[in-house]
């Protein structure tokens, strides 16, 4: 019976480093999707929505051709 108990408490604290492991992952992914998700708020930003044509030439005045 002392084996037995032995082992239950063996896989318990095996059980508890694997989930303390699994969060500590949980926890770096999430700082990667926020970085992801800065990166991609910073870039939506810096473009423009409103494209600015040419006012002179015979390109780009009426569609965005260097884009």
């Amino acid at each position: 019976m002392d084996s037995a108990v032995n082992a239950i408490v063996g896989q318990a604290l095996v059980m508890q480093q694997a989930q303390a492991a699994q969060q500590v992952q949980l926890e770096v992914y999430k700082e990667a999707l926020d970085m992801q998700k800065d990166q991609v708020q910073a870039l939506m930003a810096s473009a423009s929505l409103d494209p600015q044509l040419a006012s002179d030439g015979m390109l780009g005045t009426l569609i965005n051709a260097y884009a």
